[in-house]
C-alpha cells in the first residue's frame, strides 16, 4: 500500500539538541515549490521528539500548516515573531518568505484498536529505545509538493532511513547525525530508525539495502534479491527506476507502506513466507505510481488501482491464473459492496474497510484491465510510460490518464472513463434464449443479452465449444438489449460468456461461491450461539459484534431471520444447522469455519464455526475476516492449515444441445429382472404418477415380487398421514372394515386421488399381513407452512415436524421453482419451498423411524415421482438419516440420473369409479346438492338441486367424502339407494329415497 501523508502511521522518538539547516532554506528561494528544512532530535527515554522546521514559501498566497497534536513552542515569519491561531489542527500563513517553527511531540507508540477489516492501515508513531517510527503528524506539514531536507540525530546504535537519494551521517557527541537530501519534490516525508542490521547490494546502478532487526536479519538476503528482480522487471516494463537507492525497512508495527526510495514492512508482515514474492512487488510498483507520479487523494486515488493491476494481478496472470484473480475481484465487490457502501470509483481516496478496497483496488484494477483490452497491450504500456514521463514528480489525475491513453491510441475514450469512474455499481447481465440453430445448412448460436439496470458499453468475450473445436468472439455491447448470432464450425455444445472475467460485472448465481467475504460484507449478519457454548466463543462474539454482527441465542432465531440475513452459527451441533442442512459431520480438529449458500435465500450465506476449545478459538478471532476469498478455513493453535474455495462455474455457461438418448428394445429389462436386481436393497422407492393406473399396477407387481421372494418388508405410502397410523393398523389387522378405514384415515378429504387406484395394493397388503406405514405429515401443517412458512407454525405444531431438515439442494430447489411458476399457488415460492422440504423430510423421517424400530425389515416406498426422481426429494434424505442403500424406480420419460431404473408400462384404463354426477357442498344443514354434471344419473332419477343427502346405501353421509366412501366399491350396473331431505316452501321438509343406476 502506498504511504501517503493522509495515512496514520507508526512513530518513534528520541531527544537530542540540533542546529537548523539555514543553507537549505536559502537555496529554496529560487524554487517553484516550497522548501522544507527539518532538524530533529530525540529523548528516547521520555518518548520525546524536538524539532525545528524552516519552510520557505515561494508565492505570495495563503497556506495552511497542519500541526495536529504537536506542541508549538514558537513561530516566526521572515525573522519576526508570528501570531497564529490553531483551529482544527492547523493555522494559516500568508505571504512569501520563510516560516520557522520550533515544536515538540510525545510519541509513545500507543497502538490503536485493531480493525479486522483494515489491519495494517491505521497505526500510530513511536519514539523509544526499541526504535523510532514516524509516518504521520510528526512535523508541521503543508499538504502540497515541496522539497525536503532533513537532519536527524539518533542514538549511536541506531541506523536511520528517510526519503533521500543522498544519505550522509557523522558521529556527534550525542549520537549519530544523519542528513537526508532528495533532489525531487515530495508530498511529505517519514522517518524510521532502529538498531538495524544493514545489508547492501548494488545492481544496475541502484544501491539496494535491507534494514532488519537482528532477530530477522537472516531474511535480508531473500528480500534484497527479490527487490533486485522487481526493480529490474519494472524498469523494463515501465521506465527507469527514478531513485539512486531502494531499501526494505523493518518496522516495529504492522505496516505495508511504500515511500520514495524504500518500503516499510512490519515485523509480523516481513516474516510471512509469501511477502517477498507478492507484497514486496506491490510496494516496489508504487515507486513509479505514488512515489514518482503522485495523486491528489481528495480528487481521486488511482494509484492503488494501477499498482494492483501491475503487481498482484500481473503476477497471477504470468502463472496463467489471471482469470482467478479477476473473478475474486468480482466476488469481493459483490460480497462487500452493499448499496449503502457503494460509491463511484472517482471518489476513492484510501482504503478504510473491505468495501473501499473492493472499489479502489479491485474495481480500479478491472478498469485498467478493460482499458488494456480496449487499446491493446502495446498501446496500454506506451500510454503508461507517457503518463509517467509527462508527470514525473507531479500530481496526476484520472484526467491525465485519459489524456495519455487518448493520445497514444488515437481514440476518444471519454465514454469509457465516464461510465467506469462516475457510476456506482457494475453491469448486471442476463442471457435470454441461448440456442443452437441451423440456417442455410450452417450451425449458428444466437442469444439475447439484457443489461438489468444502467446500460454500459463494453466488449464481451464469448466462447462456443463443440466436441472437437471452439470459437471465440468479442461482441460489442452498446445497448441495454441486444440480439447476437454467431456462426460455428460444427454442432455447438456450450455457450460461455466472459469465461476469463474480462468485464467488471455482477456474477451469476452459478459463478458466485459461498465465501467469507459474503458473510463479512452482508448488511444483515447474525451470530447464532448455543447457551452452553457461549463462553468458548465469547471473544469471537464480542469482536464480530463490534463489526456490526447481531447476536442471537439459537432459540430466538426465526426462519424470517434466516431468510433476511447471513448467519454465523457457532458449534456444529447447532439446531439451526440441523434445520437447514440436516446432518453436519463433526469437523476436523482445531478451529474450522465453513460457508454454504443460505437455503432460504440464495443471496445470503450460512457459515458455521467450530472450535475444540477457547484456546483454539481466541487466536484466530482477528484473522478470520482476512480469509474473505475462502469457503473453508481451518486453524490449529492459531496457524492456518487448510483453506479452500467452493467450486463454481467459470463464466456464465449454457448448454446448447442435449445428447439424444435411445434404448434398444430387445435389450431392455423386464420388470421381473428389475425386481430381481433391487430386491436386496433395504429401501426401494417407486415413483408414481398419481392418476396413472398403470403406475399402480407396477407398484403392486414390485410388492408381489418381493413377497414371492419371501422378503420381510413394509409398504410406506405418501398417501396416508401419520396421525392416522392406528386406523391403517386396525384395517390391516381386520379390526375395522374398509369403509371405516377410509373414514378414519380421512382418505378422500386428505388425498383426493381415486382410491380404487390404490385399493389392490392395500388389499394385497391386508391379505398378506404386510405393514403399511403412513409417511406424510398432517395436511393442515403443510398448508399452514405453504401460506406462512415454518415460522407460522405454533410451538406445539413445531413439535410435530422434523427438527433437522436439509434445505440446501440447489438443483431440487430449481425444479420446484419451475413447478411453482407453472402452477402458482398464490403463496410465495419461499414458503412453497419450505412446505415441500417439510413434506419430503417428514416422509424421510417416517421411513427412518420405522427402519430403526424394525431393522430386520425392508421397505417399499410409494410416492410421487417428483419426490423420488434424481434422488433429491426423499432418497438422499433417508440416506442421510439411516445410511442405508436404496434403489429408485421411476415411471415415465428417460432423463439422466432420474432413477436407477425407468419403467414404461403400457397405458391402462383405470378401474371403474362410481359417480352420481353431482356437485356437493356442506353447510350447517348438511351435505347438499349444489349442481349436476352433464348426463347426471342423479338428475335423471329425480333428485333436485338443494336436496340434502342423508345416506347412500345405508352409509350415513356427514361429509362430502362420505359419498365417495359409499361409492368406491360399486361396479358398473350396480344401483344405490340415496336418501335425501327436500325442503319445501311453507311446507314441512320431506324425506325421499331414490334408486340410482350407476
Amino acid at each position: 500500500m502506498l504511504k501517503n501523508i493522509k495515512h496514520i502511521g507508526f512513530s518513534v522518538i528520541v531527544f537530542i539538541l540540533f542546529n537548523a539547516l539555514q543553507a537549505g532554506a536559502e537555496e529554496s528561494q529560487k524554487s517553484a515549490y516550497p522548501v522544507n528544512s527539518l532538524s530533529i532530535s530525540f529523548d528516547v527515554k521520555n518518548n520525546l521528539l524536538k524539532g525545528r522546521e524552516i519552510i520557505t514559501l515561494p508565492d505570495d498566497r495563503e497556506m495552511a500548516v497542519y500541526v495536529g497534536n504537536l506542541k508549538i513552542l514558537s513561530t516566526s515569519f521572515n525573522g519576526k515573531p508570528m501570531d497564529y491561531r490553531i483551529q482544527e489542527g492547523q493555522f494559516k500563513v500568508t505571504g512569501k518568505g520563510t516560516l520557522e517553527i520550533n515544536y515538540e511531540g510525545v510519541f509513545k507508540g500507543d497502538t490503536p484498536k485493531k480493525n479486522p477489516e483494515n489491519a495494517g492501515v491505521v497505526s500510530t508513531g513511536i519514539v523509544s529505545d526499541k526504535g523510532i517510527s514516524l509516518t504521520d503528524n510528526w512535523y508541521p506539514s503543508i499538504k502540497e509538493l515541496a522539497y525536503y531536507k532533513l537532519v536527524a540525530v539518533v542514538p549511536e546504535n541506531f541506523l536511520a532511513v528517510s526519503e533521500a537519494d543522498e544519505i550522509t551521517f557523522r558521529n556527534v557527541p550525542f549520537g549519530r547525525e544523519y542528513t537526508f537530501n532528495m533532489g525531487h519534490p515530495l508530498n511529505g516525508i517519514n522517518f524510521i530508525a532502529g538498531n538495524y542490521k544493514e545489508k547492501k547490494h548494488s545492481a544496475n546502478g541502484i544501491d539496494i539495502y535491507a534494514y532488519f532487526f537482528e532477530e530477522d536479519a537472516a531474511l535480508a538476503d531473500k528480500y534484497v534479491e527479490y527487490a533486485r528482480k522487481y526493480l529490474k522487471f519494472y524498469d523494463g516494463l515501465l521506465t527507469p527506476y527514478p531513485y539512486k537507492r531502494f531499501s526494505v525497512v523493518e518496522n516495529i508495527f504492522s505496516t505495508g507502506y511504500s515511500m520514495p526510495g524504500y518500503t516499510l514492512l512490519g515485523k509480523d508482515v516481513i516474516r510471512l513466507p509469501f511477502i517477498p514474492e507478492t507484497s514486496l512487488g506491490h510496494e516496489i510498483a508504487h515507486q513509479w505510481f505514488g512515489n514518482y507520479v503522485y495523486a491528489d487523494f481528495q480528487k481521486g486515488n488511482w494509484l492503488e488501482a494501477i499498482t494492483t493491476y501491475l503487481s498482484d494481478h500481473l503476477y497471477e496472470e504470468q502463472k496463467g491464473k489471471g482469470w482467478e484473480y479477476r473473478k475474486n475481484i468480482l466476488v469481493n465487490f459483490q460480497g462487500y459492496v452493499t448499496s449503502d457502501k457503494d460509491f463511484p470509483l472517482k471518489d476513492f481516496s484510501s482504503r478504510t474497510d473491505f468495501a473501499t478496497m473492493a472499489i479502489g483496488y479491485g474495481k480500479g484494477a478491472m478498469l485498467f484491465h478493460m482499458l488494456k483490452g480496449l487499446t491493446g497491450e502495446e498501446i496500454f504500456y506506451k500510454s503508461l510510460r507517457k503518463l509517467i514521463n509527462e508527470n514525473k514528480f507531479k500530481i496526476a489525475s484520472w484526467t491525465d490518464i485519459q489524456k495519455a491513453f487518448e493520445q497514444e491510441s488515437g481514440k476518444d475514450l471519454d465514454w469509457f472513463f465516464t461510465q467506469w469512474l462516475n457510476r456506482k455499481g457494475v453491469p448486471s447481465l442476463k442471457i435470454n434464449d441461448p440456442r443452437e440453430r441451423v440456417l442455410k445448412g450452417e450451425p449458428l448460436v444466437s442469444f439475447e443479452l439484457l443489461q438489468e439496470g444502467s446500460e454500459y458499453k463494453f466488449t464481451l468475450p464469448i466462447k462456443i465449444t463443440a466436441e472437437k473445436s471452439e470459437v471465440k468472439e468479442l461482441m460489442q455491447v452498446e445497448k441495454g438489449k441486444q440480439y447476437f448470432s454467431l456462426p460455428t464450425n460444427e454442432n455447438p455444445e456450450h455457450l460461455i460468456v466472459d469465461e476469463n472475467y474480462d468485464i467488471m460485472r455482477k456474477l451469476s448465481y452459478d459463478e458466485f461461491p459461498p465465501v467469507i467475504a459474503r458473510l463479512a460484507g452482508d448488511e444483515s449478519r447474525i451470530i447464532v450461539y448455543r447457551e452452553k457454548e457461549k463462553d468458548k466463543y465469547s471473544t469471537l462474539i464480542e469482536t464480530l459484534k463490534e463489526e456490526g454482527f447481531s447476536v442471537k441465542e439459537e432459540k430466538e432465531l426465526k426462519d424470517e431471520d434466516i431468510k433476511k440475513s447471513s448467519l454465523l452459527a457457532l458449534g456444529f451441533e447447532s439446531q439451526v444447522l440441523k434445520r437447514l442442512f440436516g446432518k453436519i459431520d463433526k469437523p476436523d480438529s482445531g478451529f474450522v469455519l465453513i460457508v454454504r449458500n443460505n437455503p432460504l435465500n440464495t443471496s445470503k450465506v450460512v457459515a458455521y464455526a467450530s472450535g475444540d476449545s477457547k484456546e483454539e478459538v481466541d487466536p484466530v478471532v482477528n484473522k478470520i475476516l482476512h480469509y474473505g476469498k475462502y469457503s473453508v478455513i481451518r486453524f490449529e493453535k492459531g496457524r492456518n492449515v487448510e483453506k479452500d474455495i467452493t467450486e463454481t462455474n467459470r463464466g456464465v455457461k449454457f448448454s446448447l444441445s442435449k445428447q439424444v438418448q435411445g434404448i434398444e428394445p430387445k435389450k431392455t429389462l423386464n420388470l421381473q429382472r428389475i425386481i430381481d436386481n433391487v430386491s436386496d436393497k433395504p429401501i426401494i422407492f417407486v415413483g408414481e404418477r398419481h392418476s396413472y393406473y398403470e403406475d399402480h399396477k407396477v407398484e403392486l407387481a414390485v410388492i408381489k415380487g418381493l413377497f414371492k421372494k419371501g422378503k420381510k418388508f413394509a409398504i410406506g405410502m405418501e398417501m396416508f398421514q401419520r396421525p392416522f397410523q392406528k386406523a391403517i393398523d386396525d384395517y390391516i389387522s381386520g379390526a375395522i372394515n374398509e369403509k371405516d378405514f377410509l373414514k378414519k384415515t380421512e382418505y378422500f378429504k386428505r388425498w383426493n386421488i381415486d382410491f380404487n387406484l390404490y385399493r389392490e395394493i392395500i388389499e394385497f397388503a391386508k391379505a398378506k399381513g404386510i405393514p403399511i406405514i403412513a409417511l406424510n405429515l398432517k395436511a393442515e401443517l403443510m398448508k399452514k407452512t405453504e401460506q406462512s412458512g415454518l415460522d407460522g407454525l405454533s410451538e406445539e405444531e413445531r413439535k410435530e415436524v422434523p427438527q433437522d431438515m436439509d434445505m440446501s439442494d440447489d438443483s431440487y430447489r430449481q425444479r420446484l421453482k419451475e413447478i411453482f411458476e407453472t402452477h402458482p399457488s398464490g403463496s410465495s415460492f419461499d414458503y412453497f419451498y419450505q412446505s415441500q422440504i417439510l413434506w419430503d423430510e417428514t416422509m424421510a423421517h417416517s421411513i427412518a423411524e420405522f427402519m430403526k424400530e424394525r431393522p430386520d425389515y425392508q421397505m417399499v416406498v410409494l410416492a410421487g415421482g417428483q419426490h423420488i426422481m434424481y434422488e433429491s426429494g426423499i432418497p438422499q434424505r433417508v440416506n442421510r438419516l439411516t445410511g442405508k442403500k436404496y434403489a429408485t424406480l421411476v415411471t415415465g420419460d428417460i432423463d439422466n440420473n432420474i432413477g436407477d431404473y425407468v419403467l414404461f408400462p403400457d397405458s391402462l384404463k383405470p378401474p371403474f369409479s362410481a359417480k352420481l354426477g353431482i356437485v356437493l357442498k356442506k353447510d350447517e344443514d348438511g351435505v347438499f346438492i349444489d349442481d349436476f354434471s352433464k348426463d347426471s344419473a342423479a338428475l335423471k332419477s329425480g333428485i333436485k338441486k338443494g336436496d340434502i343427502i342423508l345416506s347412500v346405501d345405508d352409509w350415513k353421509v356427514e361429509t362430502v367424502e362420505d359419498v365417495r366412501i359409499a361409492l368406491f366399491d360399486k361396479n358398473p350396473g350396480d344401483s344405490v339407494k340415496v336418501k335425501i331431505v327436500r325442503k319445501r316452501f311453507l311446507l314441512k321438509d320431506k324425506e325421499l329415497e331414490f334408486e340410482i343406476a350407476l
